[in-house]
């Protein structure tokens, strides 16, 4: 569906054959955090929660996005999960103005999620994204305030914070590319591409 949509559109998927991706998107359950591959043998059911991850390449740009729905009826602490991400990702965008600088995102992040007892994933961070996938800075969703390479007006960064309910360990599927929680407790994702700017990031994604 995913595929038929941009291409129908003029864009391309931006994931597709990036390192040898098979899929047009990225669809992670439950326990896992990113990097989750669509499977027609993936049933669905009522409480699962699934994070959506897409890249789109447009007129020679690229955006990045993720977003984390409830299938049905969810468990409080789940829906609490995706709430407390959803916010933190807004925490990050706040700080993402010209002057500040790229741990001043992550600490906004990661300062906010612990006190909910939540922990922040190390292992993968955000990044610089526009005419490839993956650009410099690296945007990490943890670190210390005033530090780190200054932002400046026109920076287009990828903020994404993947939270777990458990422990920030993950581990590697077999398929090579699906990353867990090592405990298996939840995980949520959430992102936007930004446009670093004077007084307000731009969020250039939906």
């Amino acid at each position: 569906m995913v595929y038929k949509y941009l291409t129908k559109k003029g864009g391309y998927p931006a994931f597709l054959g990036f390192d040898g991706y098979p899929a047009s998107i990225c669809v992670s359950i439950n326990d896992e955090v990113i990097h989750g591959m669509p499977d027609q043998q993936k049933t669905l059911k009522q409480g699962d929660i699934v994070s959506l991850d897409i890249g789109v390449r447009y007129k020679g740009f690229i955006s990045d996005s993720a977003y984390t729905f409830p299938v049905g009826k969810i468990s409080a602490d789940a829906e609490k999960l995706i709430k407390v991400t959803y916010n933190a990702l807004y925490k990050g965008i706040q700080q993402a103005v010209s002057g500040n600088r790229i741990g001043d995102i992550g600490h906004a992040i990661e300062s906010y999620v612990k006190d909910f007892s939540y922990s922040v994933v190390t292992a993968f961070v955000g990044h610089g994204v526009g005419e490839q996938l993956h650009e410099d800075p690296a945007v990490p969703n943890y670190g210390k305030p005033h530090t780190g390479i200054r932002l400046k007006k026109g920076m287009v960064l990828a903020i994404e914070p993947m939270i777990n309910s458990g422990t920030a360990d993950v581990i590697l599927h077999e398929n090579g590319w699906t990353a867990l929680t090592a405990d298996h407790k939840l995980s949520a994702h959430f992102e936007h591409t930004v446009a670093v700017q004077d007084q307000q990031a731009e969020i250039l994604t939906i």
